[in-house]
């Protein structure tokens, strides 16, 4: 545990290990084991919602959750490396491919560290109201603000490559735009996270394979017509 932490502190800090020009290989499978270690560990926080509501299985839906949290965020970089590998060619920055690959994980073990830390406020959150669409919202705050500290970590792993060549920005950017809408529809695909009240724990639900976005329009089109 000490370990992970030191670790942990390493990547938000910068620690030379984690922006060595010529140590990605080293580096890359040290910043994946935060992710899925720091993830683990906000997927059980969120996972504990039905333990709150004195829910039946709310053990196994901590242990779902802990287990689906790092394949959203392993799976949502892994599904976008290609793009990222492809767009990286056609901007002519191929040489830098492997350097930037280290910071795009560093970013995704930042965004599971801070994850992690907010998880005693999750769990706060879950004893002061048992409301769902509470838990989904104070969830997805979180989220959010967690993506803000791994862009963060992303941005000064970038300085650099950027200050060398513009092409770098452009590339984020389309890359961060790609990742976002594949990580909402795996999010999507992967539910549920926490369980709702009176319905059995399940790994996946079993309309899964379904579209967010399309989900996403029928609840905005409900809202504005009324149907």
């Amino acid at each position: 545990m000490t370990a992970l932490l030191r670790t942990a502190d390493d990547i938000l800090r910068r620690a030379p290990w984690t922006t060595a020009p010529h140590d990605a290989g080293r580096a890359v499978p040290r910043l994946a084991g935060c992710v899925v270690a720091f993830a683990c560990v906000y997927g059980a926080a969120m996972g504990a919602y039905r333990g709150f509501n004195a829910e039946p299985q709310w053990a196994l839906q901590m242990a779902y959750s802990a287990i689906k949290a790092p394949l959203l965020l392993g799976g949502s970089f892994l599904l976008t490396l290609p793009a990222f590998f492809t767009l990286s060619s056609l901007l002519g920055l191929r040489d830098s491919f492997g350097q930037m690959v280290r910071a795009l994980v560093a970013g995704q073990a930042a965004l599971a560290i801070a994850l992690a830390a907010f998880a005693p406020l999750t769990l706060l959150a879950y004893a002061s109201s048992p409301d769902y669409d509470f838990a989904r919202a104070f969830n997805a705050v979180v989220f959010a603000t967690a993506a803000l500290a791994g862009q963060s970590v992303l941005r000064r792993h970038c300085r650099p490559l950027i200050e060398q060549n513009r092409r770098h920005r452009t590339l984020l950017v389309a890359w961060g735009g790609v990742y976002a809408f594949v990580a909402i529809q795996l999010a999507w695909l992967l539910r549920p996270f926490f369980g709702a009240s009176g319905l059995a724990v399940r790994f996946l639900r079993e309309e899964a394979w379904d579209n967010a976005y399309v989900q996403l329009a029928r609840i905005v089109w409900r809202a504005v017509v009324g149907e």
